[in-house]
This record gives structure tokens, C-alpha cells and sequence, in this order.
């Protein structure tokens, strides 16, 4: 086989794992020289994004499945896919690099005599630690989204403002791309508990890939009450900036209110009309002065008794 640092191969006692990172055309070339899959398989390897599924082939069970990963730059959870093809004595992964348990599994089991100890002659037992790895790098991602959950919820209550929307929405896309990824996952694992029997004795594994099974239906239970909680976050937000408006609005008014009778004061003696009372008047300045103070204070024992101020 070519050599290519795409393609990581490690060696166990009866199969082989293939472990192909940031597919390229090129290893679209290799695994349809090496492998007798499916074109359109081969194909659903390349972007864009494909549909979580698993298809059993008379020589092989071909599965899709989609993972989380957390983009620090931009602060958003992203989706990448990993393919897996799935036979009695080789595991093919094919993945964009881009989820850290796969790297880390490589680099565990690149000693071929560490993986013959630890998985012998099965590959279902590889395949089960691939999966249990990937879920379980869920749950601090999983963590971070509650953490973020909690620093809106202080900032909301605390001060609330417009300014705010723009976390809870990047909250909200992380939950659906988090949801996107993972809603097809209980129901793909269980198809494969189905199919393994015609390839592998499973019996002795078949807990744990309940276990799997189990790990979905966790993440997807917090992801429901993330949902739930942000959107009540988001609604509280909105109604605690409507109030503050509403009280902003309020004492505008009031103080538009209280301030009318200086206004129309001061414009009625403005007039040079004739016939305009105390113009004439030696302490005709002081008496209008007296009135637009009592009018100013009428005002204001009026919104005292109604109570709205």
C-alpha cells in the first residue's frame, strides 16, 4: 500500500483499523483500490455533511454518524461526520481530523502489541471504544453549554439589556448544531446491535453498546433541558428589557406631565398681545412664577393620589 499521512494503519492480532484524517481525493483513490465498498459509500465520505445512517452489505456494515466539536476561535459548536466501515477483519474510519478521541485512540494503539492485548482477534471491541470515546468527548462539550447557560442567566438578571440577545442566540445555534448531531445516535447504535451478529459474537459485548445506547439518551436529555432552559432565559430576558422600557417610558411621561403647566404657563405670557394679565403689574414676574410653581405641584399630588408615582 502507498504510503499516505493521511492514512494511519494499526495493526491487531486478526484485522486491521484504518484510520483515514482529513479525507482527501486522493484517499477516496485508495479506499476504492484496497476496498470493494460501495461507489456511493465512498462518496458519502466527501463534504458536504451526509445523514446519520447504517446500511448492511453482504461484506460489511457501512455507518455514518455525526459528532460535536467545539470552534474556540468562533465560540460555536460545529458538526463533523465520521464514516465507518465495519467487517470481521478490518474497521475503516474516515473523518475530517477534527474530533480529539479519534487522535487519541490512534496514537493509544499505534504499539501493535498494546492493541493485540487489549482487543485480540475482535473488532466489535475497537469499534465499541471508538464510540465510547466520541460520546463521552460530549459531555464537557455538553459542560461548557451549561457553564454559558449560567453566565447569561447572571447577566440577565443582574442587568438586563438588549445587548444580551446576542449570547443567548449563539447558545441557541450550539444547542441545535449540539441536537442536529446527535438525534439520529440511539436509534443508528441500536441498528448496529441488530447487524453486528451477522459479523462478530457480540453477545459478551452487547451491555456495553447498551451502554452506548444509555450515553445518547443522556446527552439528548440534557440537550432537551438546555433547550428549555435558554428559551425561558430568553423569554425572561425579553420581558425584564420590556419592563425596564416600560419604566423608562413611565417617568418620561410623567415628567412631560409635570412639566406641562410651566410649559403653558410660559407660553401663554409670552404672548405681546394686549390685555395679557400682570404684564403691567409690578410683581406681575413673581405672580405667574407662584402660579407655574402651584401648577407644578397640583401635578404632582395628582399622580400621588392616583398612585402612579
Amino acid at each position: 500500500m502507498p504510503k499516505n499521512k493521511n492514512i494511519e494503519i494499526t495493526n491487531f492480532k486478526n484485522f486491521r483499523w484504518y484510520n483515514i484524517k482529513d479525507i482527501k481525493p486522493k484517499d477516496i483513490k485508495f479506499l476504492k483500490e484496497n476496498f470493494s465498498f460501495n461507489k456511493i459509500n465512498i462518496d458519502n465520505c466527501l463534504p458536504p455533511l451526509q445523514r446519520p445512517k447504517i446500511l448492511k452489505y453482504p461484506e460489511y456494515i457501512f455507518m455514518i454518524l455525526l459528532f460535536p466539536y467545539y470552534d474556540k476561535k468562533s465560540r460555536e459548536i460545529k458538526i463533523t461526520e465520521v464514516d465507518f466501515f465495519i467487517s470481521t477483519s478490518y474497521i475503516v474510519t474516515v473523518h475530517q481530523n477534527l474530533l480529539e478521541p479519534l487522535a487519541e485512540i490512534s496514537k493509544k494503539y499505534r504499539d501493535p502489541n498494546a492493541a493485540a492485548a487489549d482487543f485480540g482477534a475482535n473488532p466489535v471491541n475497537l469499534l465499541y471504544d471508538i464510540l465510547d470515546s466520541l460520546l463521552g468527548y460530549c459531555f464537557p462539550i455538553l459542560n461548557h453549554v451549561g457553564i454559558d447557560i449560567d453566565n447569561i442567566e447572571e447577566k440577565i438578571f443582574s442587568n438586563p439589556q438588549r445587548e444580551n440577545i446576542k449570547d443567548i442566540l449563539l447558545i441557541k445555534r450550539n444547542i441545535v448544531n449540539f441536537r442536529k448531531a446527535m438525534q439520529a445516535h440511539k436509534n443508528v447504535i441500536r441498528k448496529l446491535i441488530g447487524h453486528s451478529p451477522a459479523f462478530f459474537e457480540t453477545r459478551k459485548l452487547a451491555t456495553y453498546f447498551e451502554n452506548l445506547v444509555e450515553q445518547t439518551k443522556d446527552i439528548w436529555d440534557l440537550l432537551e433541558n438546555y433547550k428549555d432552559t435558554i428559551d425561558a432565559l430568553h423569554n425572561s430576558n425579553e420581558s425584564l428589557v420590556s419592563f425596564r422600557l416600560s419604566e423608562i417610558m413611565k417617568t418620561l411621561t410623567i415628567f412631560s406631565v409635570i412639566v406641562f403647566p410651566l410649559t403653558l404657563f410660559a407660553a401663554v405670557f409670552s404672548m405681546n398681545v394686549q390685555g395679557t394679565p400682570f404684564v403691567d403689574h409690578p410683581l406681575g414676574f413673581w405672580i405667574v412664577m407662584i402660579m407655574m410653581f402651584l401648577g407644578t405641584v397640583g401635578m404632582l399630588v395628582f399622580f400621588k393620589l392616583k398612585k402612579w408615582i
